[in-house]
């Protein structure tokens, strides 16, 4: 980790111990068990950008942004177009960010562990994927690859299994209690550009792709290296994101079409396109529609420097988030898992902007 900090202060070492002992801390107070259920519900009218809640994490544009899965921390990690990975606490009173250099080219996917916050594993586009492991103060090279990675995922409360999007619409499962691949499936005809699990059923996930399709896959049915797909959603273009809302009984997908889908009901078949300007350019990242913290609402970026939210209900945008503090167009977001109306959002600058319930 001393040999990837990028950091202006020259030491990484107040960021290391930090999350060490916030990692200690909520293993043995058990904070990571039994919070499932969130309390209170959104007002949308509530949401407000304090300027003091605006940071530029990173240089370049952000391509993966998490929260940490913490109570007591409110910390963002956003990784950049350039290899970037930047940790910005936002409860510190000196707004510090922490820098670091683990990957050659652009970071596509990033996942904390809930069970151990010292730990957090990245992908690249250059086929990488790390673990940087604060107690060992290391990234360690966890797997390597010929083709990119576009996107990392794992099902909640699974910390020994990685699933990638691989190459041209492969899916890899890395197993790291064996240190190797278990399974590979070619499940799409062009790259994977999302991997999400519906909550409670860790065998059922879906899948983006930039074919112009999503998919939902049972991985209980995998015949060695063939499986078919539950269900097929087709756009006119690409599809950036397919995500199941928060109970999993809805799927959201985000297309170059200029659509969202909203798919419900037992087998998806209550479907709705809700129509958006998705049209980013070569030198913006891609709108992903992203789920807040029930099935009511997805917040996605807007070009006039907004965010836009949609009803599930009433199917259509119904408000946008304007701020006078807001520099640029807000481009990948983040709902904090365990605090309601803590929205962040990150920036094609480098900044992250965070929305938060008055």
């Amino acid at each position: 980790m001393t040999d990837a900090y990028t950091g202006d202060d020259g030491s990484d070492r107040p960021f290391i111990e930090s999350i060490v002992g916030m990692a200690k801390k909520e293993a043995q107070e058990g904070e990571f068990d039994g919070r499932d259920e969130l309390q209170g519900s959104l007002e949308i009218g509530s949401m407000d950008l304090d300027p003091e809640n605006i940071a530029r994490v990173v240089s370049g544009r952000i391509t993966a942004m998490r929260f940490f899965p913490s109570i007591s921390v409110k910390m963002i990690v956003a990784g950049s177009k350039f290899g970037n990975l930047g940790f910005w606490n936002v409860g510190d009173d000196e707004g510090r960010v922490y820098l670091y250099h683990p990957h050659p080219s652009p970071i596509s996917g990033i996942l904390v562990q809930p069970c151990c916050l010292s730990k957090i594993y990245t992908s690249c586009y250059d086929g990488f994927i790390r673990l940087m492991d604060a107690e060992k103060e290391i990234f360690d090279l966890v797997y390597s690859s010929d083709e990119a990675i576009y996107s990392l995922h794992q099902p909640k409360n699974e910390a020994n299994c990685l699933y990638f999007g691989e190459g041209r619409g492969g899916l890899t499962v890395w197993d790291n209690r064996m240190g190797k691949c278990s399974s590979s499936w070619v499940l799409h005809e062009s790259r994977i550009n999302t991997i999400d699990f519906k909550c409670g059923s860790p065998h059922i996930l879906a899948t983006s792709s930039s074919d112009g399709t999503a998919c939902t896959w049972d991985l209980r049915y995998a015949n060695g290296d063939k499986i078919t797909a539950l269900k097929t959603l087709t756009h006119k273009k690409a599809v950036h994101s397919a995500y199941f809302s928060p109970s999993g009984c809805y799927l959201a997908t985000t297309s170059l079409d200029d659509t969202i889908g909203i798919y419900g009901g037992a087998d998806l078949e209550d479907a709705a396109s809700v129509y958006h300007f998705n049209q980013t350019g070569r030198w913006l990242t891609t709108f992903r529609a992203t789920w807040g913290w029930d099935d009511s609402y997805l917040f996605i970026g807007n070009m006039k420097r907004g965010v836009d939210v949609v009803s599930t209900s009433q199917r259509k945008v119904v408000t946008t988030f304007h701020s006078p503090h807001m520099s640029a167009i807000p481009c990948r977001f983040d709902a904090h898992p365990y605090e309601v109306g803590m929205l962040a959002g990150g920036t094609s600058g480098g900044q992250v902007y965070i929305w938060t319930s008055r």
